[in-house]
């Protein structure tokens, strides 16, 4: 199945019905291998991710579902008592059609150890993952986690291609606009390890000769009083060693980047239907549209179904007041306060759903071109495996017959 790459469109002057996303077609599909559920925070996207991810596997994928988002709670919802960088068995899912699901989280510095193990000698990656730099780098340098989402993606992908392992990874980005990040992330560390510091500090060991003369000395003699004479000596370490394998980082990070332009790649946007989420939501779909990344659809969760009771919001105030003066009348009337109250909360459930409709409707006239699927907000939080597939039939279900 072929996706098109979405753009933004131009701003409609009616009201466009944004086309319906079919998010079973897409997990379905052998074509599809990675889906990267992206948006901000607070709109259930790893609920989405862990959702699909099930349904995906018991109709017969076998699935991986990674979270980057640091948040325990696809862990508790699929029952296993903590998620590390191992993939884990799902237990409980139903394997009649020959699936499997496995879930992980996203362990920051051990894929950063097993990159650098991977593409040094081991005494030079030794000398670099005790280099007091590199430790710091690995744990906490911004943008390090982007990128090692990148570098985890690409391990399982490549792992998958050669043993089967999984025909289906499912990712689940951190919150807010910094999901996409990882798309930043090897240039972000390309530009620092291509900065001028960091030459200046190659220079005793690639440089030649002049470069270590008197303007060189007096520039080391500066940073030293600055960082100290060890703080100094090891940055340089770690520079120099860790300058050797960089190569295979940048590499394997660019064939990543290519990996999520595939056709095999679908992007899901996941937003509430609310003003400030789908502003966000409208970012990631431009965003995605300017790096070429193939966009599946937006899914709005948490939407409010209109009332079955066909009476508009105004009929029900209107009622209200004609109950309120009945009753100030002295007319007997059946537990009028009851009533006034259903009345009102019907005409706020009508207000909500009108609103919401009209936000998703100036999302779907900006970018008509971008399917979406609407699913129905919850009376609970999700919590185990029951309430996954029931988020995954909603994610999946047929859209509501449209009204007149």
């Amino acid at each position: 199945m072929r996706r098109a790459r979405h753009r933004v469109g131009a701003l409609a002057t009616e009201p466009v019905a944004a086309p319906h996303l079919d998010l079973d077609a897409l997990i379905s599909d052998p074509g599809t291998g990675i889906v990267v559920c992206c948006g901000s925070g607070g709109v259930g996207k790893t609920t989405t991710a862990a959702a699909l991810a099930m349904r995906a596997a018991e109709q017969g994928r076998k699935v991986v579902v990674l979270t980057i988002d640091p948040a325990r709670r696809l862990a508790q919802s699929m029952g296993i008592e903590e998620l590390d960088n191992t993939p884990r068995p799902v237990v409980g899912i139903d394997t009649a059609a020959g699936g499997r699901l496995d879930a992980m989280m996203l362990d920051m510095k051990s894929t950063f150890d097993e990159v650098v193990e991977s593409q040094a000698s081991p005494e030079k990656a030794r000398a670099i993952l005790e280099n007091p730099f590199y430790i710091a780098l690995s744990s906490s340098f911004a943008g390090t986690q982007e990128y090692m989402a990148m570098e985890k993606l690409g391990q399982i992908h490549r792992q998958a291609a050669v043993d089967g392992t999984y025909d289906l990874i499912v990712v689940d980005t951190p919150p807010s606009r910094s999901a996409l990040d990882f798309l930043d992330a090897p240039e972000r560390l390309s530009s620092f390890l291509d900065g001028r510091f960091i030459k200046l500090l190659l220079a005793p060991a690639k440089g030649p000769a002049k470069i270590m003369g008197m303007g060189f000395g007096i520039i080391t003699s500066a940073l030293t009083k600055v960082l100290g004479a060890q703080v100094l000596t090891d940055l340089q370490t770690f520079v120099a060693a860790f300058d050797t394998v960089f190569g295979g980082f940048r590499q394997r990070a660019q064939q990543t980047y290519s990996l999520l332009q595939a056709e095999q790649t679908a992007f899901l946007v996941v937003a509430a239907p609310e003003r400030d989420a789908l502003r966000e939501a409208a970012y990631f779909v431009e965003r995605l549209a300017d790096d070429r990344m193939p966009l599946a659809g937006l899914v709005v969760n948490r939407a409010h179904p209109r009332p079955d009771v066909d009476l508009s919001a105004e009929e029900a105030l209107a009622a209200t007041r004609r109950l309120e003066r009945e009753e100030s009348a002295g007319r007997d009337l059946y537990d009028p306060e009851l009533t006034r109250g259903l009345l009102r909360l019907h005409a706020d459930q009508v207000r909500i759903t009108e609103r919401e409709t009209g936000l998703r409707a100036r999302f779907a006239a900006t970018h008509p071109e971008v399917a979406t699927a609407v699913v129905p907000a919850l009376s609970t939080d999700v919590h185990d495996l029951d309430g996954l597939r029931r988020v995954g039939a909603l994610l999946t279900a047929p859209p509501a017959p449209r009204e007149d």
